[in-house]
C-alpha cells in the first residue's frame, strides 16, 4: 500500500482514482438499466416475443457467468485489472450500438438480440470480477465499507433514474434508440477509467502454474471458508429467484398491469428507491447491528414483501408491486455491501479474482436457470403464476445463514483468514451465547 494512500482520512471519496471509478461505474450503471427497460420492450413491443423469449434473453444475458466465470477469475489474476475493465466497457459499448443500427436499417431480430446479450454477458463478467479486484488496491482495508457503500448508492441511483428515463426514451423515441443511452455510458465510463493514474503492477503468475491449477486454487479458497459457502448458497438460492423476476416482469406489467413504456419504467423506478436507501443506510446498520448480523436481517426481514408482486394484479397494482420491489431492494443491497466488503477483506490480494470469480460461478450461475425457469413458468402458467413462485423462493433465501455458523455470530472475522479461525470464531460465540467482537487486523 502506498504512503499516499495511508495518508488519506477516512472518506474514499477524497480520493481522485476513486473518484474517477465512481464516475465511471456511475456512466456505466446508469446506460445499463436503461436497458434494462429498453431491451425487453425492444422485444416484447418491437419483436412480440413471447414470454419464454424474453426468459431467453434474460438468460443470455447472465449465461456468461455460469460457463466462464472461472476460468475469466483465474486469467484476471493474471492480467492489470485496469486496462481489462477498460476493454471489456468498449466491448459492450459496441454490441449495444449494433441494436439501434440494426433496427434502423429494418434487421433487428431476436437472434441478434440474444447474441448481444451474450456478448455483452461475457465483457460483463471480466468487467466484475476485475472491478470487485480492483478496489482493493485502491482503498485501504478500513474503506472498503464505505467504497462499496458508495458503489452501491451510484448502482441504486442508476436503478432509480435509469428504469424512468428508459421508460421515457422509449415513449418518445422507441425502444432500439433508447439503447444508444447504453452504448454512450459504457464508452464513457472506458473514457473516466482511463484517467485513474494509480500504477498497477502485472500480477506475477507462479512459475509452472496452469489456469486448471489457479481455478482449483480459487475454489479450494471458497470452499474451504465456512463463512463463504454459506454467504454463497444463500445468495446463488436470491439471485436464481431475481432471475425469474427479471424474467417475467416487463411481460406482467406490459401484458397483466397494462402499463405502457413510461409507466413500466417509473414502477421499475420507483421500485429502486429501496435499493438507494439501502446502500445509504448499510454502513450505519452493519456498525449499529453487526455485520454478519445484518446480512442474516436484511434477507430474513424484507424477503416477505415479496409476495406483494402477485398480489399487485388483484389489488393495488403497480403502486403494491414497487412497494414490494423497494423493500425487497433495500434488503439485498443491505446484504450486498455487507458480504462483498466482508470477502473483499477476507482474501489475500494474489486470489482476489479467482475468488471474485469463484463466487460469481458459485452465486450467479443460477441467474440464467431463474430466467428460463421464469420463461417456462410464464410461458405455461402465467406470468402471475411465476411472480408467485417467485415469491415463494424469496421467504427460502435466509435459510442458510439461518443454519449455518453465521447465526450465532454479531461480527464477522476481519482480515485474511484460515478456515480452522473462522470456524472457531463461530465455535466460540455459540459457546458463550455472545456475540463475538474479533480485533480488526492491518
Amino acid at each position: 500500500m502506498s504512503v499516499t494512500t495511508r495518508a488519506v482520512t477516512g472518506d474514499p471519496l477524497r480520493m481522485r482514482d476513486f473518484r474517477l471509478l465512481l464516475a465511471g461505474a456511475a456512466a456505466g450503471q446508469l446506460g445499463a438499466h436503461v436497458t434494462l427497460v429498453a431491451l425487453p420492450l425492444v422485444a416484447v413491443l418491437e419483436l412480440k416475443a413471447s414470454a419464454w423469449q424474453v426468459g431467453m434473453l434474460t438468460a443470455a444475458e447472465t449465461a456468461a457467468f455460469l460457463v466462464i466465470g472461472l476460468p475469466a477469475g483465474a486469467w484476471t489474476d493474471r492480467v492489470r485489472r485496469l486496462p481489462l475493465m477498460i476493454r471489456a466497457d468498449l466491448v459492450r459499448a459496441a454490441a449495444m450500438a449494433s441494436v439501434p443500427a440494426a433496427a434502423a436499417a429494418g434487421v433487428l431480430t431476436m437472434a441478434q438480440l440474444y447474441a448481444v446479450a451474450l456478448v455483452t454477458g461475457v465483457a460483463t463478467v471480466f468487467f466484475d470480477v476485475a472491478h470487485q479486484s480492483f478496489l482493493p488496491q485502491l482503498l485501504p482495508r478500513e474503506m472498503l465499507v464505505k467504497g462499496n457503500g458508495a458503489l452501491e448508492a451510484v448502482r441504486s441511483t442508476a436503478q432509480v433514474t435509469g428504469p424512468g428515463l428508459g421508460g421515457g426514451l422509449v415513449q418518445l423515441l422507441g425502444a432500439p434508440l433508447a439503447v444508444v443511452v447504453d452504448a454512450v455510458g459504457y464508452a464513457l465510463s472506458a473514457l473516466l477509467l482511463r484517467g485513474i493514474a494509480r500504477e498497477e503492477p502485472r500480477p506475477e503468475a507462479a512459475l509452472g502454474t496452469s489456469l486448471r491449477a489457479d481455478i482449483a486454487e480459487g475454489l479450494r479458497f471458497v470452499l474451504g471458508q465456512p463463512l463463504l459457502r454459506v454467504i454463497a448458497a444463500s445468495t446463488a438460492l436470491g439471485n436464481f429467484f431475481t432471475a425469474v423476476l427479471m424474467a417475467t416482469q416487463t411481460v406482467f406489467l406490459v401484458r397483466v398491469l397494462h402499463l405502457g413504456p413510461g409507466a413500466v419504467g417509473l414502477v421499475l423506478s420507483a421500485a429502486a428507491v429501496g435499493g438507494l436507501v439501502g446502500a445509504l443506510a448499510a454502513g450505519a446498520l452493519a456498525a449499529r447491528l453487526g455485520q454478519a448480523r445484518i446480512i442474516r436481517l436484511s434477507a430474513l426481514v424484507t424477503g416477505p414483501f415479496a409476495l406483494l408482486w402477485p398480489l399487485s394484479e388483484r389489488a393495488g397494482g403497480a403502486a403494491v408491486f414497487a412497494l414490494g420491489s423497494g423493500v425487497v431492494f433495500f434488503g439485498a443491497v443491505v446484504y450486498n455491501v455487507a458480504q462483498v466488503s466482508f470477502r473483499q477483506a477476507l482474501c489475500p490480494p494474489g486470489l482476489l479474482g479467482r475468488m471474485n470469480a469463484t463466487l460469481r460461478f458459485l452465486m450467479w450461475g443460477t441467474l440464467p436457470l431463474g430466467a428460463l425457469a421464469g420463461g417456462a413458468l410464464a410461458g405455461g402458467f402465467g406470468a402471475g403464476t411465476a411472480l408467485l413462485c417467485c415469491a415463494a423462493g424469496f421467504l427460502a433465501v435466509p435459510l442458510p445463514l439461518l443454519l449455518s455458523p453465521l447465526r450465532g455470530l454479531r461480527d464477522l472475522p476481519a482480515g485474511p483468514a484460515s478456515p480452522a479461525r473462522v470456524t472457531e470464531a463461530a465455535e466460540v460465540t455459540e459457546a458463550a451465547g455472545e456475540p463475538s467482537r474479533p480485533a480488526p487486523r492491518d
